[in-house]
C-alpha cells in the first residue's frame, strides 16, 4: 500500500468522521477536500476541479429549478388537495394514495420538499379520522425514499452512478431504467406498510394539528396568536410618534414586538411589515406581539400613548394580500438549534418576524425572542409573501413546512400551472427519447419554465440547493484519487478474493449491504460517489457487465430506511410521528432486507451480467 493511498484513505476517513458529527457543514468539508487533494499532490488542480464541469452537477441543479416551478405554480399543493378529497375517512385508502402520490411526485422533484409539503396534510387527516399520525408518517417517508428508485432523475445518487458508467465508456442508464424495479419496490412498500402500520401507533392522537391547507386564521389559532397579539393606535401626543422603531426599544423595555404598521391612505388601509427603519406616525395602528397580556395592566399603554383596538380572528385573512404567515421547520442539517430567535436576526436578515413557536405539538407562550431553538421546533413567521418564499433558497437552515390556503391567491405563477406541466412533459419526453443528452433536456425544461413565466431568474437561483452540489463536486475527486492511487483495485481484489467463488449474486448482495450501511452514517450521494467506482471495477475484473453492479449501488443508496438520521426525509417525520430510534430499526431493517432481496434477484434479470 503506497504512501499516497494511505494519504487518500486518511483524508477519506477524516471526511466521513466530519460528515457523521456534522461539524463543519457538509459543503464546507467538500471544499476542504477540493483544497487538500491538489495541495498534497495526489491530484492535479484540473483533476480536482473536474467536478465543476460534470454534466450530472448541471443536471441536478436544473432539476431543482424544475421542482421549484411545480411549487410556485401550485401543482404540488393541488396534488395534496386531490389526495385529501379522494381518501375520505379511510386510512387504508389514504395510505395507498399517499405513497403513490408522494413517490410519483418525488420521482421528478426533491423528495425532502415533497415530504415537507405532505406532513401537515397527513397530520390533519389523522386527527380527522381518529388515527395516530405515526401510522401514516412512516409510510410517507418510505414513499419519499422509494421515489428515488423510480426514474434516473429522481435522486442525485442515480445521476452520480450514471455519470460514472459514462466515464467508464458505457452507455449508462435510461430515464426509466429504474422504473420496473422501483414500481415493484413501491408496491411491496405499500403492502408492507399496510401490515407494519399496526406496530407504529395504536393510540389515537390527542394533539390537534391544523387542517390541510389551513387558512391564515386557522394557522394563527394553532399558534395561539390571538391570545398574545394586539392592535394599538398611536395617539397624537404619543412619545412614539415620528420616530423609527429601532430608536424606541419597545421590545427590550416593554416586551412589545411590532409586527406590522397599519396606515390610512386616502380610501384604503395600507399594511406595512415592520422593520427597524419603520417610521411611526400619529394615527398609525401597530400590530404587536406581547410577552404577556398583563402588560396593559402595568400602565404601559397610557405611558406610550397607545389605545387598544379590537383584533378579529379573521385579521390575517382580511390582509392576506399584504401579510403572510408560514410554518418553518428546522431541517436536520440546520445550524440554528441552540440559538435564540433574537440571535437569528430574522427581521434584519429576512425581513420576517417570528410570531409563533411550537414544540412537541404545543404552542409556546410569552415573548419568544429569548427562546433557544431545539432541533424539532417549528416557527411561525409573518411578513410579505415574497420574503416568505425567499426562504426556499435557504433550505439548509429553514424548510417551509406549511403554507396557508391564501398562498394560491398571491402565488405569482398560479395561472401558469398548465405551462409548468407542459415544460415538465417536454423535458421527460426529450430524456426518454434520447434525442438530446439528459442535461440539455433539463436545461430546455428550465428555459421553457422561464419563457412561460412559471419561474423567474431570482427564484431559479434560490431554488438550487448549492450545498448539495458542492458536496457532489467535492466528493467526485475522491473517486479519481482512489483510482489513481490503487485504492479501487485493492478493494476489488479483496472483494473477489473473499466472494469471487460465491458468484456475482453474492457480490451484488455485498455491494448493496455495504452501500446501505455506509449510507446510514454519511450522505447517500457521497456514498454513491465512493461505491460506484468500486462496483464498476469489480464487474470489469470479473469480466461481466458493470451495469447491474452500478444499478445495485444506486438502489442501495436510496434504501435509507433503517435510522432516523439516514436521510433528511426520515428526520423530518421524527417529531411529528413521535417515533423512537428503535421504530426505524424494527420497521426499516426488514424492509431494507426485502429491497436487497428484490434487487439481487431482479437486477441481473433486467440487466444481464
Amino acid at each position: 500500500m503506497s504512501g499516497e493511498l494511505l494519504l487518500v484513505l486518511g483524508l477519506l476517513l477524516s471526511s466521513m468522521i466530519l460528515f457523521i458529527i456534522n461539524r463543519p457543514r457538509m459543503d464546507v468539508v467538500a471544499l476542504l477536500v477540493i483544497l487538500a487533494l491538489p495541495l498534497t499532490g495526489v491530484l492535479t488542480l484540473e483533476e480536482t476541479l473536474a467536478g465543476f464541469s460534470d454534466p450530472s452537477v448541471i443536471l441536478i441543479a436544473a432539476l431543482f429549478v424544475m421542482g421549484n416551478g411545480l411549487v410556485r405554480t401550485g401543482i404540488a399543493y393541488q396534488l395534496g388537495d386531490w389526495m385529501v378529497r379522494k381518501a375520505g375517512n379511510s386510512e387504508v385508502r389514504l395510505l395507498i394514495l399517499l405513497m403513490l402520490t408522494v413517490a410519483g411526485l418525488g420521482s421528478i422533484m426533491s423528495s425532502t420538499g415533497v415530504v415537507a409539503i405532505f406532513i401537515p396534510i397527513v397530520l390533519s387527516i389523522a386527527t380527522r379520522i381518529g388515527s395516530s399520525p405515526a401510522r401514516l408518517l412512516m409510510p410517507l417517508s418510505f414513499a419519499g425514499l422509494i421515489s428515488g428508485m423510480l426514474t434516473l432523475v429522481a435522486t442525485p445518487p442515480n445521476m452520480v452512478v450514471h455519470s460514472e458508467l459514462v466515464r467508464s465508456g458505457l452507455d449508462g442508464f435510461g430515464f426509466f431504467s429504474f422504473t420496473p424495479i422501483g414500481l415493484l419496490v413501491l408496491l411491496l412498500g405499500i403492502g408492507y406498510m399496510l401490515i407494519a402500520r399496526r406496530w407504529l401507533g395504536t393510540n389515537k392522537t390527542d394533539i390537534k394539528y391544523a387542517l390541510p391547507r389551513q387558512t391564515l386564521t386557522q394557522l394563527a389559532d394553532s399558534y395561539r396568536l390571538t391570545e398574545r397579539e394586539r392592535r394599538l393606535q398611536v395617539g397624537l401626543a404619543s412619545p412614539l410618534a415620528n420616530k423609527p422603531l429601532n430608536e424606541l426599544e419597545l421590545r427590550s423595555q416593554y416586551g412589545i414586538n411590532v409586527i406590522a404598521v397599519e396606515r390610512q391612505q386616502r380610501f384604503r388601509t395600507l399594511l406595512q411589515i415592520a422593520t427597524g427603519n419603520s417610521l411611526v406616525l400619529p394615527g398609525d395602528v401597530l400590530l404587536i406581539d406581547l410577552a404577556s397580556p398583563a402588560i396593559a395592566l402595568l400602565g404601559a399603554y397610557d405611558e406610550l400613548g397607545l389605545e387598544p383596538l379590537p383584533l378579529s380572528a379573521s385579521y390575517y385573512s382580511i390582509h392576506s394580500h399584504q401579510l403572510g404567515l408560514a410554518e418553518v421547520a428546522l431541517p436536520p442539517e440546520s445550524r440554528l438549534p441552540g440559538k435564540t430567535i433574537l440571535e437569528l436576526g430574522f427581521r434584519s436578515q429576512h425581513k420576517l418576524n417570528v410570531v409563533g413557536l411550537r414544540r412537541g405539538g404545543q404552542a409556546l407562550e410569552g415573548l419568544l425572542v429569548d427562546e433557544r431553538l431545539k432541533p424539532a421546533d417549528t416557527l411561525l413567521v409573518a411578513g410579505e409573501w415574497k420574503e416568505i418564499k425567499r426562504l426556499h433558497g435557504l433550505s439548509r437552515d429553514f424548510l417551509l413546512l406549511s403554507l396557508p390556503a391564501e398562498i394560491d391567491e398571491v402565488a405569482p405563477a398560479k395561472r401558469k400551472a398548465p405551462y409548468a406541466l407542459l415544460s415538465l412533459a417536454i423535458m421527460v419526453a426529450l430524456m426518454v427519447s434520447g434525442w438530446v443528452p439528459n442535461v440539455l433536456a433539463a436545461l430546455i425544461g428550465c428555459l421553457l419554465m422561464g419563457a412561460f413565466r412559471c419561474i423567474d431568474m431570482d427564484s431559479a437561483y434560490r431554488a438550487i440547493h448549492w450545498p448539495s452540489l458542492l458536496l457532489i463536486i467535492g466528493m467526485l475527486p475522491f473517486a479519481r484519487a482512489l483510482q489513481k492511487t490503487g485504492g479501487i483495485d485493492l478493494t476489488v481484489s479483496a472483494l473477489i478474493q473473499l466472494l469471487g467463488d460465491a458468484g456475482p449474486h453474492a457480490l451484488l448482495a455485498t455491494l448493496f449491504l455495504a452501500t446501505a450501511l455506509i449510507g446510514m452514517f454519511i450522505s447517500n450521494t457521497a456514498t454513491a460517489v465512493l461505491m460506484a467506482p468500486v462496483a464498476i471495477a469489480t464487474a470489469q475484473a470479473l469480466g461481466v457487465s458493470p451495469v447491474p453492479f452500478a444499478m445495485t449501488v444506486a438502489l442501495a443508496a436510496s434504501a435509507a430506511f433503517m435510522t432516523p438520521v439516514s436521510s433528511p426525509v426520515n428526520t423530518l417525520i421524527l417529531d411529528p410521528g413521535r417515533y423512537r430510534f428503535v421504530d426505524f430499526l424494527r420497521i426499516g431493517v426488514p424492509f431494507t432486507a426485502l429491497v436487497m432481496l428484490v434487487s439481487v434477484i431482479l437486477v441481473p434479470l433486467l440487466f444481464p451480467l
